[in-house]
């Protein structure tokens, strides 16, 4: 571990990251309203308890307030984010078919929109934030760096979310299923979850007081990583779950398409954390599953998915970088090995998988070459799936040098590099420009 210390303190400073991974399981906390959650030592605000009952209609708002946007959220050089916040709770419907209740923030920009038709909205998924409730984006925004010793947050997404503002775009960043909303656990990359969280945040930002966006205004979708997947996943569901979302395009950044795919590229790298934050997730969805963990993990893996559920994504590089999978089970076999004999989670991670639906939106998939935490093989693949069922797709290939095996910086660094452009193509596409596609190219793009 020596070896990889330097780059590691690196990768974890700018820790943005948003990974996939196995199938396994852990409890989900419950709150009522009145209760005061405490995760790590930080208490989480009553705003963040679920009602017993929610609305009917997805994407309906359950409460709002002002969210303060925190005295530290400046980017250098440029100040701090343009817009009012406005603290928001609606319903969903998760994997099951049950209601759930998500958190996020919507922005309402100080700048006019200076296109054609009403302003346009773009839903932001974040990138992994962690499964502890203090994690979520939208308290990120209200303490953009947050350290009690116990756990670290940082509101990474602010520098996209600035850019969008600037431009008279509307923005409303969701926390996912169970990530703030302190009745169940996050169900981390959960295809499902993710994509209705996604949609139904666009229907709830019509209902916020003041916003100026309306159901005619444009929407996008912006996501990378975790949030690639989320995006992924909504561009797929729209059609059939919100076809009265006036979608217009979805950037699907480095997606974990292929959670099995992706659990391989983590296990053993600096945020082999992700794999105990899915196992986690897809276990409280899927009941099923508790008897094979109980089974298959030994007393360091239960106890590394007790911790992991409570904890944010830069605690789990600093305290599990680099360890093995084969560590935390009874036979000593890696996760892997051990999904190949499980016909039943051979079945479910089938069924969180990505491009057996083609999205009727454009779409732009990008990934690094080198990207080995979410791989990019998999990544690219969505594209040529999509593409073969006649989806409209722009594929970008990042192209950059080998940054390091195992560690985040080639998984973080085509975020920030091909930022610029996927914004740019994010506002063509709310601004009425007609997307293309380069399907045809994908034969000779890396």
């Amino acid at each position: 571990m020596s070896q990889h210390a330097p780059r590691l303190l690196v990768a974890t400073a700018l820790a943005v990251a948003a990974i996939t991974p196995a199938a396994l399981a852990a409890p989900a906390v419950a709150a009522d309203s009145g209760t005061t959650v405490v995760s790590r030592g930080v208490e989480i605000p009553e705003f963040y308890n679920p009602p017993a009952t929610l609305p009917s209609a997805d994407g309906e708002l359950v409460r709002t307030e002002p969210l303060p946007l925190g005295a530290g959220l400046s980017i250098p050089g440029i100040g701090s984010l343009p817009g009012t916040a406005t603290r928001v709770m609606y319903k969903t419907t998760d994997n099951n078919g049950a209601p759930a209740a998500v958190t996020g923030a919507y922005i309402e920009p100080f700048a006019a929109w200076s296109g054609a038709g009403d302003r346009p909205l773009v839903v932001v998924a974040p990138g992994t934030m962690g499964q502890g409730d203090q994690c979520s984006a939208s308290l990120g925004l209200e303490r953009p760096i947050f350290f009690n010793g116990r756990t670290v947050s940082v509101g990474y997404e602010d520098i996209g979310i600035y850019r969008l503002l600037a431009r008279g775009v509307a923005v409303m960043v969701t926390d996912y299923v169970g990530l703030g909303a302190t009745d169940r656990l996050h169900t981390y990359v959960d295809r499902v979850d993710g994509g209705h969280a996604v949609l139904d945040a666009a229907r709830a930002a019509r209902g916020v007081p003041d916003a100026s966006v309306t159901s005619g205004s444009r929407v996008a979708l912006y996501g990378y990583s975790q949030g690639g997947g989320a995006t992924g996943s909504a561009a797929e569901l729209a059609a059939t779950y919100a076809p009265d979302v006036n979608l217009v395009g979805a950037y699907v950044g480095a997606p974990p398409a292929d959670l099995r795919a992706t659990a391989l590229g983590i296990d053993g790298s600096a945020l082999v954390a992700a794999l105990g934050w899915t196992i986690n997730g897809l276990a409280q969805s899927n009941p099923e599953l508790q008897p094979i963990l109980d089974e298959n993990l030994n007393d360091k893996g239960q106890a590394a998915l007790e911790d992991l559920s409570t904890a944010c994504v830069g605690d789990g590089i600093v305290s599990y970088p680099f360890q093995r999978s084969s560590s935390w089970t009874t036979t000593g076999e890696s996760l892997d090995a051990i999904i190949e004999r499980e016909p039943t989670v051979r079945a479910i991670m089938a069924e969180q998988k990505l491009g057996n639906l083609a999205p009727r939106i454009p779409v732009r998939l990008a990934t690094g070459t080198q990207d080995d935490i979410v791989p990019h093989r998999q990544a690219r693949q969505l594209a040529v799936d999509w593409c073969g069922q006649g989806a409209k797709v722009t594929y970008q290939a990042v192209v950059l040098p080998n940054l390091g095996d195992g560690l985040i910086t080639n998984h973080i660094t085509p975020l920030l590099v091909d930022q610029t452009a996927a914004i740019n193509w994010i506002t063509d596409r709310v601004g009425g420009v007609a997307a293309g596609s380069n399907c045809s190219t994908l034969p000779v793009q890396p």
